[in-house]
């Protein structure tokens, strides 16, 4: 099981091979929606409570260092 970033695995096993947060069945975009949807990182805790506020800002920097590359447009 690769650990893509501090705390996000991915194994093709479970939940399709998404990334996950740290082997739990919670993917990366479970946090990422719900942040998208305006939840403070507090209530995202108590939707999700095997979460610590370290693997929602592990999801941040996951997504952060994903679209982290140049665009070419021509």
């Amino acid at each position: 099981m690769p650990n893509l970033e501090e705390g996000i695995t991915v194994d093709p096993e479970q939940c399709g091979g998404r990334p996950c947060i740290r082997g739990m069945r919670i993917r990366v975009s479970d946090v990422l929606d719900l942040l998208a949807n305006g939840l403070s990182h507090e209530q995202v805790i108590e939707e999700l409570p095997d979460l610590k506020i370290e693997d929602i800002r592990a999801c941040l920097r996951f997504a952060s260092h994903r679209f982290d590359h140049p665009v070419v447009a021509t």
